[in-house]
């Protein structure tokens, strides 16, 4: 009897080994099964998915073509460099930047341009608002009804004579400590440039130049040797102060460091 106790008890063991051993077995297939597939054959087949963020002013076809990207484009294929470089073609965008994310996916970020100011230029015979951003870049010649209205509302450089420009063309480099400060006051305080309807640009000698400033709705011009937004405040305050004698005052002078004004007789203008 006794033997035959343990004789039942040994089979059941024996069994449930069998069955475990199975089990890792198939276990492991499919897991070999599975890293097979997501190593050795997911990466090669097309993305299943093309993410593009960052600026919607361009076509996601668009930019595809233009990155050389096709329905066939898969993570080993694709290379990430060539993508931003090719995408850099755009001269609204400021920066392009391409994730690979294994195994199948893609992500690309735009960072369009932002426009500081507008200025005047002849293209085609004809007078165009061309936008340009903080390093002087210019990125838009003319264009839709939404460009003019954003031409609008920044602020206009003048005296600078721009011919026939491109997309990608930049401003005298002179010019470029002059921009960064108008992004700067548009970042902090936009309020100030909206009560600004246009600066012009007098070039003196030895690459420096003045900036006459013209307020909106007011006769008084400033005359300023720099630009940064405590003084840009400052300026636009005394010229409300003193907005009861537009008759009298051609221009307030801030050149010196100590305000000063040049009466409508006595001007240089």
């Amino acid at each position: 009897m006794a033997e035959d106790c343990v004789y039942q008890e040994t089979v059941p063991a024996a069994r449930s080994d069998k069955i475990l051993r199975v089990f890792i077995v198939v276990a492991v297939m499919c897991l070999g099964g599975e890293l097979f597939w997501l190593l050795g054959i997911t990466p090669f087949r097309p993305f299943s998915r093309i993410a593009i963020s960052g600026y919607d002013e361009i076509s996601k076809a668009e930019i595809l073509a233009t990155a050389g990207i096709t329905a066939s484009s898969s993570y080993f294929s694709t290379n990430a460099a060539a993508v931003e470089k090719a995408l850099m073609e755009f001269k609204v965008l400021e920066s392009v930047k391409v994730f690979k994310h294994f195994p199948d996916r893609l992500q690309i970020v735009l960072e369009g341009r932002e426009a500081v100011a507008s200025v005047l230029a002849s293209f085609g015979g004809k007078t165009v608002p061309v936008l340009f951003d903080s390093q002087g870049v210019i990125f838009q010649i003319g264009g839709s009804e939404k460009d003019e209205f954003l031409s609008r509302r920044l602020p206009v450089i003048s005296g600078l004579v721009i011919e026939d420009p491109v997309p990608g063309m930049k401003l005298p480099a002179l010019f470029v400590p002059l921009f960064r400060e108008l992004e700067k006051i548009q970042v902090s305080s936009p309020e100030l440039l909206e009560a600004v309807s246009e600066l012009r640009i007098s070039r003196k000698a030895f690459d420096t130049f003045d900036i006459i400033l013209y307020p909106v709705h007011k006769k008084i011009k400033v005359s300023l040797s720099e630009l940064n937004e405590d003084l840009l405040r400052y300026s636009l305050l005394m010229v409300d102060v003193l907005a009861s004698r537009e008759g009298e005052i051609e221009t307030l002078d801030f050149r010196s460091g100590v305000a000063s004004y040049i009466p409508r007789e006595a001007s240089f203008e």
